[in-house]
């Protein structure tokens, strides 16, 4: 079952491309955005990280945190990160099970759908829209406006 609009955003732990814990309920008091992709180096994903990239003065005015997740490992997303210049932190989630729960499930067995994700200060999803054929990937401008949404929802 994936994580509706309105509800809690359900917490998790993942590990980012440093070896690092990232926590979401850490994160509590800005904004989250949890761009969810299938896999490091591959054609379509490289092209909407590469946009976040390029884009990332936008994404960074919001005062949002935005992290990419994906099953691939630690190393695979620090090689990634390193080769594309990518600011932003990726997550490893191996078995998939935090993209289970925010409904980021392909079509494809054992992958990862892409999808997106913005969840709100007080920890509420705002915004979830997945994407099962991962050939087609989010528009910056369309994540960029479901952020400013959420940072509007704070005050409701």
């Amino acid at each position: 079952m994936s994580t509706y609009v309105g509800a809690n955003a359900p917490d998790f732990t993942l590990k980012d491309g440093e070896g690092r814990d990232w926590r979401l309920s850490d994160q509590r008091g800005k904004v989250v955005v949890l761009l969810f992709y299938p896999g490091d180096e591959t054609p379509v994903c490289t092209r909407q990280m590469c946009s976040v990239r390029d884009r990332w003065e936008d994404y960074a005015a919001t005062g949002a945190e935005v992290v990419g997740v994906s099953k691939d490992s630690p190393e695979s997303h620090r090689a990634f990160a390193e080769h594309h210049s990518l600011p932003l932190r990726l997550l490893s989630d191996p078995d998939g099970q935090v993209a289970a729960m925010y409904g980021a499930k392909s079509w494809l067995p054992g992958r990862t759908a892409r999808a997106v994700v913005v969840i709100d200060a007080e920890g509420r999803v705002r915004h979830n829209k997945a994407q099962p054929l991962s050939l087609f990937r989010p528009k910056d401008d369309e994540v960029l406006a479901a952020i400013r949404a959420a940072r509007g929802a704070e005050g409701a």
